[in-house]
């Protein structure tokens, strides 16, 4: 499930889930939507874990 994962990235990136909606799809509400039950679409959810994969692969924000 895709929340799950995007929980996930932000413990392990202590990015906050406003941040994340902004960075990931331009949209500060995102993750807050999905917590309620918003079902992405599926280029929505290939566009999300393009941009953990992305992310976590920086040389600025790797652990």
């Amino acid at each position: 499930m895709l929340i799950r994962r995007i929980e996930r990235f932000l413990r392990e990136t202590g990015m906050t889930w406003t941040k994340f909606g902004r960075l990931a799809v331009s949209d500060p509400r995102f993750v807050e939507d999905l917590r309620n039950g918003r079902l992405p679409r599926p280029a929505t959810e290939r566009r999300v874990e393009h941009f953990m994969n992305i992310y976590r692969g920086s040389p600025t924000h790797a652990n």
